[in-house]
Order: C-alpha cells, then sequence, then structure tokens
C-alpha cells in the first residue's frame, strides 16, 4: 500500500514540476534589419515586455537582419505559420495590393507628423486587408525620410540616367524605370554587398539604411529629398493569437502599444543623427538643388497618378481622409 501511495506522490511530483515548461511557449519573430538597427532594438524590447507580462509563459525570439527568413518572404511565413509573428516593410507587398504602398506615394507625407497622420488614415482599410490575410497588426513603426545615395553629383534629374540603381518595391523601381536608370532589386540585407562589388552605384533611402550599408565606403553624395516615409509593418498569425489565453492577448496588446510609441520616438530622434554620422562619415550631405528637387516633384506626379489609378476607390478615399486630418 505504502509503495503504491510513494509511487503515486512520485508520478503527481513530476507531473507538477512539468507544468510550467508546459505552459510556455515559444514563438519566433523574424525581421529584415541589423541587430543594432532601432527597428530590431524595438522589437527585442517588445519581446521583453511580452515575456515580463506573461510571467515568462510567452518567449519570443526575434531574429534580426534577414537570418530566418528573408525580407519579401516574412509575411508568408507567418501567414503559413513557420512564424508566429514577423516585421516587414509593408510596402514591398504593394504588388499584393496598393493600399500596401500609401507609405511611399512621394511626396504625401513627408514629415513625421505627417506620417503619423497618414497611419491613422491608413490603418483600418490595412487592417481589414491583413486579416482576411490570416493576420493581425499589432504596430507600425516608421523609419527616416527617404533621400538619394549616389556615385556622383546630382545637379538635375537627367544626371540619374544610366545609374545602376537599387529597388525594393514598385515606387522605387518605377523610379529607376522614368529616370532612365539600371533597376536592380535588392533588400535590405544585401544592400552592402552590392554596393561594395559595385551591383549598384544609387538608392534611394533612410539615413538609417545608409548607416546600416556603411554606404560612406562606396558612395559620396546623400541628398536629402525627403520623398517620403516609410513603415514596418509588426502583425501575429491571427490563429495563433487566438489560441492564446486572454491574458498573454492582452500582455501582447500593451507591449505592442508601447513598442509603437517608443519606436516612433526613437526614429524622430535618430533620424539626425544618422544624417550627421553619414557626414562625419564623409559623405556630402545636401538638399536637392531647385532644379533636382523639380525632377522630382514631376516624378512624384506621375507616381501618385499612377497609385491611386491602382487603388483605385479605397485609394482615393484613403488620401482624402488623410487630407482632411
Amino acid at each position: 500500500m505504502m509503495s503504491r501511495l510513494f509511487r503515486a506522490s512520485l508520478i503527481a511530483s513530476a507531473v507538477l514540476a512539468a507544468t510550467p515548461a508546459l505552459a510556455q511557449t515559444k514563438w519566433n519573430l523574424p525581421a529584415a534589419y541589423p541587430a543594432d538597427n532601432p527597428h530590431s532594438e524595438n522589437l527585442v524590447a517588445f519581446a521583453k515586455d511580452v515575456e515580463a507580462g506573461t510571467s515568462g509563459k510567452l518567449q519570443i525570439t526575434v531574429h534580426p537582419g534577414a537570418s530566418l527568413f528573408k525580407a519579401p518572404d516574412i509575411k508568408r511565413a507567418v501567414m503559413t505559420g513557420q512564424a508566429q509573428m514577423g516585421e516587414v516593410l509593408l510596402s514591398i507587398h504593394e504588388n499584393e495590393d496598393p493600399v500596401f504602398g500609401v507609405d511611399v506615394v512621394p511626396f504625401l507625407a513627408t514629415s513625421f507628423p505627417d506620417a503619423m497622420k497618414l497611419y491613422q488614415a491608413s490603418k483600418p482599410l490595412i487592417t481589414k486587408k491583413l486579416e482576411a490575410q490570416g493576420l493581425k497588426l499589432l504596430f507600425v513603426v516608421p523609419w527616416a525620410p527617404q533621400g538619394v545615395y549616389v556615385s556622383k553629383p546630382l545637379a538635375t534629374i537627367e544626371d540619374m540616367k544610366g545609374l545602376k540603381w537599387r529597388a525594393y518595391n514598385v515606387g522605387t523601381a518605377r523610379i529607376g524605370e522614368l529616370v532612365g536608370a539600371q533597376s536592380v532589386t535588392i533588400q535590405a540585407a544585401e544592400l552592402p554587398q552590392a554596393l561594395a562589388t559595385g551591383v549598384v552605384n544609387s538608392f534611394m533611402s533612410s539615413g538609417g539604411t545608409g548607416y546600416d550599408a556603411k554606404a560612406w565606403e562606396s558612395l559620396k553624395y546623400f541628398y536629402d529629398v525627403q520623398a517620403w516615409i516609410p513603415k514596418d509593418y509588426t502583425f501575429v498569425n491571427k490563429a495563433a493569437f487566438e489560441a492564446l489565453d486572454k491574458p498573454t492577448q492582452e500582455a501582447i496588446l500593451k507591449a505592442a502599444a508601447t513598442a509603437e510609441t517608443r519606436g516612433w520616438k526613437a526614429w524622430q530622434d535618430k533620424s539626425t543623427w544618422y544624417i550627421d554620422q553619414l557626414k562625419a562619415k564623409g559623405m556630402t550631405v545636401e538638399p536637392p538643388s531647385p532644379a533636382l528637387k523639380a525632377g522630382f516633384q514631376r516624378i512624384g506626379e506621375q507616381l501618385t497618378a499612377d497609385w491611386l489609378k491602382k487603388a483605385g476607390a479605397d485609394g482615393q478615399a484613403l488620401v482624402d481622409a488623410y487630407k482632411k486630418m
């Protein structure tokens, strides 16, 4: 009798000891940018907030630098459950739906306050479209305003003809086409090598991307065009989220709200720092000349018309809502 009781006690103890391990959930969050990029640092802080908010029940591992999935594959990986969460530059998926490219409509929103207004105007529609793909939007964080990195000085838009131009979405590819450059599709993680090997000698991006890629080692000029402010979207597989208990869901949403506020502040604070770093590394940093700016404005008008035509009534309603804010 005592032996049976002893065995039962051991089994019960084993079950109790195993319970915390069984209750712990581990998720993966792939991202496209280096570990020291503000986006990646913000994701790590978000993961720590979730772990603290769930008392360790949910642990999220952030995989920066496109180390788990390449940038164009992250969204699909989360949709199919290969990863539970992910962060992407949503505009790279503009081919799926034109609304995903609203952030990169040239000169529509070129300041952080305007970028926030555009986000608020577009969030309901983008949230709905992501949910139709099985994704739940958690938070959105901007980049710095976009400028042009180039190997030679630019006086007018015509000086861009023949450049080897890095494209990363529909808008940047179209710019290359309109200025007569040779567009090459290259994601952020591949950019340093592409610059070092001469695959490209020009691109449009933020001060942050130029800093990450050490653009000064290959290129000499940065024109602060401030064409648009793109944004990274962090989302979760909707089915995975709904399978969690309510307290865990609430902890994720609370951490997401904190991450969004922290991310916007970080980029506003650091955007000037990145420009200063480019200067310190020897790059010539200056605003575009009136002629160059006028050329970009003409391209912007063409791209805006193209986007509105593709986006249809949804796109027009979104832009109208933004302009009323």
